[in-house]
């Protein structure tokens, strides 16, 4: 079970083709091209904010660790 191959694709078109006709067919590539560029767009809208609190949490921790190491090095001196 794999992807989508030639044939596949090439049988898509033809139904697309027959079902909208070639008048239509760049108004529906421009439709679906639009809602992926809204779909992409939304989904980084989604992303940058997870993106920043894990780069918080991270620095966070690496800032907790060099305190724990520096106070563990106090100790021992």
């Amino acid at each position: 079970m794999g992807g989508i191959g030639f044939s596949e694709l090439l049988l898509i078109f033809v139904i697309v083709m027959i079902l909208f006709g070639a008048k239509k067919l760049p108004e529906f590539a421009r439709g679906m091209g639009q809602a992926l560029k809204e779909f992409r767009k939304a989904a980084r809208e989604v992303e940058e904010p997870i993106t920043e609190v894990k780069s918080a949490i991270k620095e966070e921790t690496e800032d907790k660790e060099l305190v724990e190491k520096t106070e563990e090095h106090h100790v021992e001196s």
